[in-house]
């Protein structure tokens, strides 16, 4: 365990400043994200290297189309997340507390080294709750000639995000709406707090988005267009992700219809140069130049390969392609 950072002190409590939750902690308890805890009345990093997960995915699986197509990556997660999906995929590692094993910073990343990746995925469950561990790791990994990635809802404040982004190579974020409501009623988050993570990103390592579609919750035409009209004022070379959800944990609402992700696609592209959808077979993720057409990277599910480029830029304009190679 090591003491946490941004936090303060509140009478008989302590208040966590590391999200937007601003958790109210008592003696002995913990946070919501159940990685930080009241000890003596002092806030500590209980999950600090406390790790849950080990895997190998490709670089696509995070999703990550434009960073280093075709690479793969180490990938690790602790317990815990600061959100409360009902339709969460990872509940099991998420939304309790785990086993797990510790693991030291240097020791993480002699593991990455063992698998010969170049890329750390901090992943599977809510990665910012890690945030001490984060910094630790972070920094040797880039010592390493390691890069790294953060796949995240983006509910961190400003102050820790700020202190993180300089050893981050590239983020995948969540926006899971662009609804109030839909963050503070139904996964009890911030959407505000997730939009500037985005804006403060955007402009410190590379960014993808991804919106997962829920039937009745967040497919609505207008919640979709606002959406992407919020993306594309990030850029038209932003990435965007549509995923297709299917019911699990506490969600049992039927599969996305496919016509509601055709529809995503369509409206997306009206404004944004990259739209990809996943989970889901049967739409074109290949990733094609902007400016003349040609096909840059090609895609099959997990699989890419890259085609199309020469010396970082389309091989038949010329222009500069919007990936990180």
């Amino acid at each position: 365990m090591v003491e946490a950072r941004y936090y303060r002190r509140e009478g008989d409590y302590l208040i966590c400043e590391l999200c937007p939750n601003f958790c109210k902690i008592a003696e002995d308890k913990v946070g919501r994200c159940l990685g930080r805890k009241n000890i003596g009345g002092k806030l500590y990093a209980i999950n600090y290297g406390e790790v849950v997960s080990m895997a190998i995915d490709p670089m696509e699986k995070k999703p990550l189309y434009h960073f280093y197509p075709g690479e793969e990556i180490f990938s690790v997660a602790t317990y815990g997340c600061n959100l409360l999906c009902p339709f969460c995929q990872n509940w099991e590692i998420s939304q309790k507390r785990s086993p797990s094993r510790y693991l030291s910073p240097e020791n993480l990343i002699e593991e990455a080294k063992k698998h010969f990746t170049k890329f750390i995925a901090y992943t599977y469950t809510e990665p910012v709750i890690w945030f001490e561990y984060l910094l630790a790791v972070t920094k040797l990994a880039h010592e390493a000639g390691i890069k790294n990635v953060l796949v995240t809802n983006g509910m961190i404040n400003e102050d820790p995000l700020r202190e993180l982004l300089p050893h981050i190579d590239a983020m995948n974020i969540d926006l899971k709406s662009i609804r109030d409501e839909f963050y503070s009623n139904f996964i009890k988050g911030n959407l505000e707090t997730v939009l500037n993570t985005i804006r403060i990103a955007k402009k410190s390592c590379h960014i993808e988005l991804t919106n997962l579609l829920i039937p009745g919750k967040n497919d609505k035409k207008e919640d979709i267009a606002d959406l992407v009209d919020f993306v594309s004022e990030l850029g038209k070379e932003t990435v965007l992700h549509f995923s297709r959800y299917f019911p699990h944990y506490k969600l049992s609402l039927p599969p996305t219809p496919i016509e509601t992700l055709r529809l995503a696609y369509k409206i997306g592209k009206e404004k944004l140069y990259y739209v990809y959808v996943g989970n889901v077979s049967g739409f074109d993720n290949h990733t094609v130049c902007p400016g003349c057409g040609n096909l840059l990277v090609v895609r099959d599910y997990f699989r890419a390969e890259i085609i199309g480029i020469k010396n970082r830029a389309c091989a038949r304009c010329g222009r500069k392609v919007d990936l990180i190679l």
